[in-house]
């Protein structure tokens, strides 16, 4: 980092009140950590704001925390922690509104079971996390014969009335973000790319996809104005998909739902039939250690519940683990961004128990790896939450002076092994 004031690189042999003029490396963590949850809280105001959404002290506090990391702004460490924790306020508030405005735009989304194969005729895939994209996409596709897929985040689509009424609504397609290249290579379709998350497009199907919105690609054609006919007419002159039979997967348990059987959770861990909740879930990656989380969840114990949201549940979401009395031992809520019903779900359980969120049977194991999981991370700061597990590695950004008031504020901690976090959570 540069000192302004010195003139040198601040803690340079030239820079002479590091920390004072040249703000040191704690506050630069700190400012790095509040620029990159702003980033998190931008993208749900975004989607908000599409939808007709917003909220003026969101708003303000994007001008005061960037204001905040200007040169010689604030030398204060704990002032900066104070914004960082105001940031996971403010992301709260911000997947409040998008959840607010999705359920009035699209109805409140229910458990729905979602085909992973293909259906005979023309189609098109999307990717991304922006529904109203898909739902103009869904109603100028209408009576053309496309087929219509989700792909990555955009998987809880399904679970929303006003979407899953359009019957060429078909399925989900692939899995990840990271697995792009490969899937959309092999689909034959065109693809649609709604938000970030997005790859640079190989040679073989560049010329059939297409983005719109906030995303952007070279050599991409760009949709404006949510105009789909470039889309819709490549997707008519490509070779049509074949039938084919896939699996399930089940999406939509909104925290409406899950609060719709809380009696029943609530007598099954009185009695002790479960025994524990975990949440598992977050934003997947390619980076190699990222298998934990399957293996994690292929170990736990058939007393325990597994709930999961954002694309880190396609590490797992695959496999059939059964319910208890009814309750299935899966739950997706659905997109990162529905954090905020796992978040409703567990203060709902907490009242409940008459107890604080830490003192329930609810362990968080979270994988990370861009701006909307910081922020979501930052939101479960702020709201005290404690023993939170986090992988496949703490982030880089963290100074060791900052990480260590983290773990003694909140016991933040790596991921081990499935087999030691799954032992010392359950001791």
């Amino acid at each position: 980092m540069f000192c302004y004031q010195c003139e040198q690189t601040a803690g340079g042999t030239g820079c002479t009140k590091v920390g004072v003029c040249g703000k040191n490396e704690d506050i630069a963590s700190l400012q790095d950590t509040l620029i990159i949850g702003l980033k998190g809280i931008a993208a749900y105001a975004y989607h908000a704001r599409e939808l007709g959404a917003r909220d003026e002290q969101v708003d303000a506090f994007m001008h005061e925390g960037l204001f905040a990391t200007l040169t010689n702004v604030d030398f204060d460490l704990n002032r900066h922690i104070e914004l960082v924790l105001k940031a996971g306020e403010m992301n709260l508030r911000a997947m409040e509104m998008l959840d607010k405005a999705h359920v009035e735009r699209f109805g409140t989304p229910a458990p729905t079971k979602v085909s992973t194969g293909t259906k005979a005729g023309p189609g098109i895939v999307v990717t991304g996390h922006d529904l109203l994209d898909l739902y103009e996409l869904l109603k100028q596709t209408e009576g053309t014969g496309i087929n219509v897929y989700t792909h990555g985040e955009m998987l809880p689509a399904h679970a929303y009335p006003e979407l899953k009424k359009f019957p060429h609504l078909v399925g989900n397609y692939g899995s990840a973000w990271q697995n792009q290249k490969s899937e959309f290579e092999a689909f034959p379709g065109a693809i649609l790319g709604t938000t970030n998350c997005v790859l640079i497009p190989k040679e073989s199907y560049r010329e059939r996809m297409f983005t719109c919105g906030i995303a952007g690609l070279p050599g991409v054609t760009h949709i404006k104005n949510r105009d789909f006919m470039p889309v819709i007419e490549k997707a008519k002159s490509l070779p049509p998909l074949e039938e084919k039979e896939g699996g399930t997967l089940v999406t939509g348990f909104h925290h409406s739902a899950i609060l719709g059987l809380a009696d029943k959770i609530i007598e099954a861990v009185k009695s002790g039939k479960i025994r524990h909740f975990f949440l598992v879930g977050g934003c997947d990656g390619a980076k190699k250690g990222r298998n934990y989380y399957t293996e994690f969840v292929e170990k736990v114990p058939r007393d325990c519940v597994v709930l999961t949201l954002g694309c880190g549940k396609y590490r797992f979401n695959y496999l059939d683990l059964g319910d208890i009395d009814g309750i299935p031992r899966l739950i997706d809520i659905g997109q990162c961004n529905n954090a905020y019903s796992a978040i409703q779900v567990a203060l709902a359980l907490a009242d409940a128990f008459n107890c604080s969120v830490n003192e329930l049977p609810l362990s968080l194991v979270l994988s990370w790896f861009e701006q909307k999981a910081v922020a979501i991370l930052l939101t479960l700061l702020y709201l005290g939450v404690k023993n939170i597990r986090i992988g496949p590695s703490l982030p880089a950004f963290l100074t060791p002076n900052v990480l260590q008031v983290l773990q003694q504020n909140y016991d933040l901690k790596p991921i081990t092994t499935p087999e030691q976090d799954l032992k010392e959570i359950l001791k």
